[in-house]
């Protein structure tokens, strides 16, 4: 089945939205409906509705009338964004690893194996493979939780993850050999479907994330 074009408005959400979490649109940037309309071949109206569905997943602010912008960096939301991902992260980890079938084995160490090439390229002072690495973590973080057999749960921990994953291409960057091992034991954990191990790996892997991320001084 042909999928169905691409409408004016979820092009420009996407684009807009993409550029946020990447961060070419950085926090606390003024988003003037003008030079939006230009960069991203949008109408205003489109261009406000679309903003208000960012205002919703609170990755922009709307400022009354004086108009929009990117929402900022905070160390309280990264460690409530730390928090919710634990919660979320760990009980679908443990539904995962509970229902999860042979080929979900196979899409985990297949994760983890595009990652830990990147890692090694990292370890070896490769900092060309970062972008690689942030984009194989996100892959490897949700194969583990892909089996959860819930959609809603999925649905609200990738909200989460975007949010949490807008600070980690900012100040949460690659912690080294510590990060390459604590995925390599999410792997061997979700293998031997221990999800109490698990759960303690996540743990120190997030937590360890968020204080070298404050440690940084980037927020």
């Amino acid at each position: 089945m042909t999928a169905a074009p691409e409408t004016a408005g979820e092009r420009a959400y996407r684009l807009i939205r993409a550029d946020i979490l990447r961060g070419t649109l950085g926090p606390g940037r003024k988003l003037k409906l003008d030079a939006l309309r230009d960069a991203y071949d949008a109408g205003v109206g489109t261009l406000r509705e679309t903003l208000s569905r960012l205002v919703a997943e609170r990755l922009v602010i709307a400022e009354g009338q004086r108009g929009f912008e990117v929402a900022p960096f905070s160390p309280t939301e990264l460690r409530e964004l730390a928090s919710l991902r634990l919660l979320l992260e760990g009980h679908a980890m443990e539904q995962s690893f509970r229902a999860g079938d042979v080929e979900w084995e196979a899409r985990v160490v297949a994760a983890h194996h595009k990652l830990a090439l990147m890692e090694e390229r990292l370890l070896a002072g490769d900092g060309a493979a970062l972008d690689g690495w942030r984009a194989f973590d996100a892959q490897f973080h949700q194969s583990l939780i892909a089996a959860c057999g819930s959609r809603t749960l999925m649905a609200m921990h990738g909200a989460m993850f975007d949010r949490y994953q807008r600070y980690q291409n900012r100040a949460l960057g690659f912690r080294g050999a510590i990060a390459a091992g604590e995925h390599a034991a999410l792997r061997d954990a979700a293998l031997r479907r221990d999800a109490a191990a698990a759960r303690c790996i996540l743990d120190a892997h997030i937590l360890g994330g968020v204080n070298h991320a404050l440690a940084s001084g980037f927020l």
